[in-house]
Formats: C-alpha cells, sequence, structure tokens
C-alpha cells in the first residue's frame, strides 16, 4: 500500500497532533499529540496529513512507538531523512473509525470539544473549548458568554456526557462558577 492520491474523506476525519520534526535518519516523525495520549495514534493504521498549503494526503503508517513524549511515526514509502523533511509542521489527522474502542465512560477528546456545558439545574454555562490534562484529572475549559471556566473532570463534577444531544452536564462544588 502506498500514500493515496485520492480525495480525502472529510467527514470523520479528527485532528490528533502535529508533526514537530524528524527523528533519526531513516525517515522517522515526531509527533506531538493534542490529546495527551498516545495509544490512539499508536493503533492508526493510515494517517491523514494536512500541509501548510492546506492540501491533505494519506500514508499508510508503517511503525508507531512512543518517545519520551512524542510519538515516533514512521510512514509508507518514506525510509530517509530527506523524503520526510517537508512534513514538519505538517497536522495529523485520522478517520475516527480507526480509534480503538473506549471503556464505559470514557471519551475522546475529539468527541468531548464543542459540547455545551449546562448545570444539573439546567443553566448554560458554555460551550467546551479544550483540555487541560494534569497529573491527577483533566480540566475542562468551558468558554461561556463573558467568561472563561475551569472545571475538574472528575465523577462528582461531570454528571452526564450526551455526545448525541452534544452536551455535558456538570454539577460544579460551590463557588467553582462564582466571579
Amino acid at each position: 500500500m502506498t500514500r493515496s492520491s485520492e480525495p480525502v474523506r472529510q467527514d470523520d476525519l479528527k485532528l490528533l497532533g502535529k508533526i514537530v520534526t524528524t527523528h533519526g535518519i531513516r525517515g522517522q516523525l515526531k509527533v506531538a499529540s493534542f490529546s495527551g495520549e498516545f495509544d490512539t495514534i499508536l493503533s492508526l493504521e493510515t494517517v491523514v496529513l494536512k500541509g501548510k498549503d492546506g492540501r491533505m494526503e494519506t500514508f499508510p503508517v508503517a511503525r508507531a512507538t512512543v518517545h519520551h513524549d512524542r510519538v515516533l511515526l514512521s510512514l509508507t514509502p518514506f525510509t530517509n531523512i530527506n523524503e520526510v523533511l517537508h512534513l514538519i509542521g505538517c497536522e495529523l489527522y485520522a478517520h475516527r473509525d480507526q480509534f480503538p474502542p473506549l471503556e464505559e465512560g470514557e471519551y475522546y477528546w475529539c468527541d468531548l470539544i464543542g459540547l455545551q456545558v449546562v448545570t444539573a439545574a439546567g443553566t448554560v454555562i458554555g460551550r467546551l473549548d479544550s483540555i487541560l490534562p494534569t497529573e491527577s484529572h483533566d480540566v475542562y475549559v468551558v468558554r461561556g458568554a463573558d467568561r472563561e471556566y475551569l472545571i475538574p473532570a472528575v465523577e462528582d463534577v461531570v454528571v452526564q456526557v450526551d455526545l448525541e444531544a452534544g452536551t455535558m452536564t456538570v454539577s460544579p462544588p460551590e463557588g467553582l462558577l462564582d466571579l
């Protein structure tokens, strides 16, 4: 299998990371994962790279491993550093149907970003804008009309995620939403 020159289906593409540099002389690429986890990228059979010009190309994954805080990615047909230099800076996407299944109550970041966040009482707080990984738990950054809220991603606070409805219901501790 070689790289695809066919048009890329964009309906289920999810942004997973960015190629930040090369590694070694055999055409390996270092990928910074936007989610802080590597299992999804490690499981992919193909990736879609979006160049600075906006063009998207699909490449088969020859090998993927973790190296410190990055993923080392080898793509078919590249075997030499000079063949991959032009890929530095490309965004790395994958088709959602390639993602491994998750346990009950677990979600991919790309599925959570954009959800409307409401309190258990029905008050709209805003939209989930980004996620900050921390040592103990993730923190959801929610953009409201007038300000930003930091919501801890713990079971006591996040009481329901409804991907079909596009909502996340939270029960914030007293004072969390105060100015």
